[in-house]
């Protein structure tokens, strides 16, 4: 009898054990999509903040929801997305959150954070010490799948012009909701690769900064 108590126990510690390893995918809250400020005024607030002092306060759930539905997420019906993809593909810049509780991939079909690992890697990816100051760091990085078809060259273009598209929409997004942006070009990408795990053809293209 002793030895069966001794047995379940065993068993019971390795199966939490176990779901303690397990990743957790994170849903998001439902992003603003009225009211709140006009286009126009938001335009008239888009800048960078400076990266030394760049705040590090708390952003919500409901703003990261917001900045990451801004950046890339569905507008209207199944293919439809909040910035523009070349030759109606679905979007082919994928974007990752880094914080301090790990690493995760937003989906945009779904709206909800996908974890890749549970490190902080913000003090890694990028060349300035200011960088790991955000409450997030948000990661743009080609996927190489969506490009099959399409010349080296002319996806890299695609890819840059949707980075461009993105980071502006968040830009917007963040000033509307009062937060604090900045775009990073100076990263490390073999360092990227390596913690997100990527594809040898994906490329890790630059960061986006988030604080309030």
């Amino acid at each position: 009898m002793q030895y069966i108590v001794r047995k379940i126990v065993v068993i019971l510690f390795s199966s939490l054990f176990s779901i303690s390893l397990c990743y957790a995918d994170i849903t998001l809250p439902a992003p603003q999509t009225k009211d709140g400020m006009s286009l126009f005024e938001s335009l008239t607030k888009r800048s960078s903040t400076p990266g030394p002092g760049f705040p590090n306060g708390q952003i919500s759930d409901e703003e990261l929801s917001t900045v990451l539905w801004a950046a890339s997420g569905l507008n209207r019906g199944t293919t439809g997305w909040t910035v523009p993809m070349g030759t109606g593909k679905q979007p082919y810049v994928r974007i990752y959150v880094a914080s301090e509780k790990g690493t995760f991939l937003y989906e945009w079909e779904g709206h909800y954070l996908k974890e890749i690992n549970n490190k902080d890697i913000r003090a890694d990816v990028g060349l300035q010490n200011f960088v790991k100051r955000a409450n997030y760091v948000l990661i743009f990085v080609t996927d190489s799948a969506a490009f099959n078809n399409i010349k080296e060259e002319k996806a890299n273009n695609f890819g840059n012009i949707a980075v461009g598209a993105m980071s502006q929409n968040v830009y917007l997004a963040s000033a509307a909701l009062d937060l604090s942006a900045r775009y990073i070009h100076a990263i490390k990408p073999d360092v990227i690769s390596q913690e997100l795990q990527l594809p040898s053809d994906n490329k890790p293209i630059g960061l986006m900064l988030l604080g309030k």
